[in-house]
């Protein structure tokens, strides 16, 4: 039997090692990596097809809210994302289950949680803590969010990368050196982006991506404060 591969997705190292450290005691056997930025988990997934879940917390370096999980399910469709959050509002928690996340863990869970958490999403199935659930499925979909996640994955995996670079301030040509491909290229991918995204230009689609971002709980009250770990070893 292939031995479990979990990607451990967080910007703060001592969070990292505690969640490390508490899927190794939850799973026994298990195979695990980290990243500590968007750009890390995408080479990550890019380097390893093994990798079958991914625990990603919703802000890091190159992610602010919603958009790291959208970049992820985007390029990456067959692997599994189960977010990992200081956020525990229910309607963020919709929202990111409506963009394709397998499961929602606060950060405040414990081990037993972790544990039921990882083992149901690797089933298959989708998760959430018992304390939330009632909320979240209180809190419906809004119909903006719904038909905003449906266009995104309509995206393939390079446009949904061109979109991206767009949304960071980046001019065809410099899209077109960074994915190594001809400025034509670039052109008829946005073509295509402003079809399925029903917008016209490119501020318009750079606007799509930055409505996914969210406040960070965690540094709510001091930005430079980093987020501490609460799962014990």
């Amino acid at each position: 039997m292939r031995q479990t591969s979990l990607l451990i997705a967080d910007d703060h190292p001592l969070f990292r090692s505690a969640l490390k450290q508490a899927a190794q005691d939850a799973l026994g056997e298990v195979r695990l990596s980290e990243a500590g930025s968007l750009e890390a988990v995408l080479a990550a997934l890019e380097a390893d097809s093994a990798i079958d879940l991914v625990l990603l917390d919703l802000h890091m370096p190159g992610s602010h809210g919603l958009a790291g999980l959208a970049t992820v399910r985007a390029q990456y469709p067959s692997v599994a994302v189960m977010v990992v959050s200081a956020n525990d509002d229910p309607r963020v928690v919709r929202r990111a289950l409506d963009h394709g996340a397998a499961g929602y863990l606060p950060k405040s869970a414990g081990l037993e949680e972790l544990r039921d958490a990882i083992l149901t999403v690797l089933d298959c199935e989708q998760w959430l803590p018992p304390t939330l659930r009632t909320a979240v499925a209180a809190a419906q979909s809004h119909a903006d969010d719904t038909a905003l996640a449906a266009r995104l994955a309509s995206l393939s995996p390079q446009q949904f990368r061109v979109l991206a670079l767009v949304a960071e301030g980046l001019l065809n040509k410099q899209i077109a050196d960074q994915l190594h491909v001809q400025e034509r290229t670039v052109k008829a991918h946005l073509s295509a982006i402003f079809e399925r995204l029903g917008v016209r230009n490119r501020t318009q689609a750079g606007v799509v991506l930055r409505e996914l971002e969210l406040q960070d709980p965690s540094r709510q009250l001091d930005p430079q404060a980093p987020a501490q770990p609460t799962h014990t070893g």
